[in-house]
């Protein structure tokens, strides 16, 4: 089954021209299903570039997903067209009475700045406790799953001494879980962060498992069981070209940055990136999906009762 997207977002012709099933308003009306609703509540600068990504992976599945773009409600973004941003999303006030099957939190250029400085912060706290009511389950990604976290339990973040940057190796550590069905021992995932959490203090909650972590940059994948909840604080959503962007980003702004670790061949910042996470990134959000399909109420307004 296909994604359901409006015709007109950029994210429709680049999901179809790369093979992604897409669907348009008219042909969802003439199937007699109900789809799985998926809000993307988007708080990345590059709004279009992060709606393809997502889009890319939840709609790879058998089952039809209808997304929905959500924005903070007083944030204005400085990156995106404002037309866009009017005619793709809804402020977060103009949807909090609406139910959702699943709901993804992306991450934040902003983790420098202490949880409570951040402008949006009181209203993003009223999404995390609205989610409890109103989300069967939540996907908090990078900054998103380390402010929810700490909202719901207090796990702080902590800052690096330098950037975790590259493709770093991390453990599975949880074969049994169905989130992480079909997944090698091991794989490789996008790290571009300049804070942490820390193993201790997740163990230290009841009720928080970590499923992936690294020797290297730390967990990574954690279950929230009693808040149906998953936090992933690394990048398995990154195109092939998305930490070359940061990099050379950086490098032009004259931020002393460290070439990618194990991501471009020999270390080599001239050669083309290979991308050697895009089968663990379906297979995680396919899983997703698939555990909210199994577990979500047809009768969509029963979500949360």
């Amino acid at each position: 089954m296909p994604i359901k997207l409006p015709s007109t977002l950029p994210a429709f012709d680049v999901l179809a021209s790369e093979g992604v099933m897409v669907m348009g308003e008219g042909r969802a009306a003439r199937q007699d299903i109900r789809p799985l609703r998926i809000g993307l509540l988007n708080l990345m600068p590059m709004k279009i570039q992060t709606e393809i990504q997502f889009a890319r992976l939840i709609g790879a599945t058998p089952l039809q997903i209808e997304l929905s773009l959500i924005r903070m409600s007083g944030h204005e973004t400085r990156n995106t067209a404002a037309a866009h941003m009017e005619t793709f999303y809804q402020p977060f006030s103009a949807i909090s009475d609406q139910k959702f099957d699943g709901l993804i939190i992306t991450g934040a250029p902003i983790e420098h700045l202490p949880f409570e400085a951040v402008t949006y912060w009181d209203e993003l706290r009223r999404v995390f406790d609205w989610t409890r009511t109103h989300v069967h389950s939540t996907f908090g990604v990078c900054w998103g799953g380390m402010a929810m976290i700490n909202h719901l339990h207090g796990v702080q973040k902590h800052m690096l001494d330098a950037k975790a940057f590259g493709c770093f190796r991390h453990r599975n550590l949880a074969p049994a879980s169905p989130y992480l069905r079909g997944f090698s021992d091991d794989c490789v995932i996008p790290v571009s962060r300049w804070t942490e959490m820390r193993q201790p203090e997740i163990d230290a909650v009841t009720g928080l498992i970590t499923l992936l972590g690294s020797d290297e940059v730390g967990p990574c994948l954690i279950e929230d069981t009693g808040h149906r909840a998953l936090y992933v604080f690394n990048h398995f959503e990154y195109d092939s070209g998305t930490l070359k962007q940061e990099y050379d980003r950086d490098i032009k702004n004259g931020v002393q940055i460290n070439v990618p670790m194990n991501y471009y061949p020999d270390d080599d910042p001239t050669a083309t990136p290979q991308n050697r996470w895009r089968s663990h990134a379906h297979l995680l959000y396919g899983n997703w999906i698939n555990e909210i399909y199994q577990s979500t109420p047809f009768e969509i307004g029963e979500i949360g009762v």
